[in-house]
């Protein structure tokens, strides 16, 4: 009889053999899954070497929930208020990719910002929870990028076009079940020199109260993400740049810039 999933492992995402499988992370070993880490009676189905796949996006969300200007001093460096309750915007799914894939900037927007983000993967089912029960319905955290056309989203005066290109939410590397503690970095280099710094502990709405939050106007599907917003130290990517993310305890994501049609 195949192992149930260890749930002290990360789990995500790769292409095994030319074909993307769900699986653990275990060192240099990858532990082939049958289904999702995250869903009810997943099995362990084989084994690979890591340095033989590729990673992929870890999750595969219906949607994409993000909160924006939800750390102050990221408010004010782009001198917008903060309001009594979060921000949320949608990013397509089509806009997901995962480690190492190519962030294509398009040709009709001349300022395309990176912006580094713990991200919350919700692994059940839920509307309307409390934030009391909220942490039940998480699948574990992962790193995201909420890459942002910024000049298009000041012409537009609202952020859907801004932050909805193909290419503009990378994903990764995997999902670690345990939550990152308040005094956790939140950070991006660029071309390996740190650019952005902050921590989580600096969040206005801490995670599971915007799971809370979030759930309490739409239904949250197992797989879909909440970006839990932004640090202070926001700025512009280059092609030919490569801009890492990275969250403390839980691990950092890598993508190249392209230049786009």
């Amino acid at each position: 009889m195949s192992a149930a999933p260890d749930e002290r492992l990360p789990f995500g995402r790769a292409l095994v053999d030319g074909a993307p499988r769900d699986c653990l992370f275990d060192g240099d070993t990858v532990r082939l899954l049958d289904r999702p880490a995250y869903e009810r009676g997943a099995h362990e189905a084989g084994v690979a070497a890591l340095a033989g796949v590729r990673l992929l996006a870890p999750v595969r969300p219906v949607k994409v929930v993000a909160v924006g200007l939800n750390y102050r001093a990221h408010a004010a460096e782009l001198a917008m208020e903060t309001k009594a309750e979060p921000i949320l915007f949608l990013k397509p799914a089509t806009a997901v990719i995962g480690p190492h894939e190519a962030i294509v900037a398009p040709a009709r927007s001349h300022q395309v910002d990176y912006e580094a983000e713990l991200v919350l993967v919700v692994g059940q089912r839920c509307r309307a929870v409390t934030p009391a029960s909220a942490a039940s319905f998480v699948a574990g955290y992962t790193c995201g990028n909420d890459v942002t056309a910024r000049d298009l989203q000041k012409l537009d005066g609202q952020w859907t076009r801004a932050k909805s290109f193909d290419t503009f939410c990378p994903l990764g590397p995997w999902v670690v079940r345990e939550a990152p503690p308040a005094e956790a970095a939140v950070t991006t280099a660029i071309d390996g020199e740190e650019v952005q710094r902050g921590r989580v502990g600096d969040m206005i709405v801490a995670p599971l109260e915007l799971l809370s939050f979030v759930s309490g106007i739409m239904t949250l599907e197992p797989g879909d993400v909440i970006m839990t917003g932004t640090p202070p130290g926001v700025g512009p990517l280059a092609a030919g740049q490569v801009v890492t993310v990275a969250v403390e305890g839980v691990g950092s994501l890598s993508n190249q810039v392209a230049a786009g049609a």
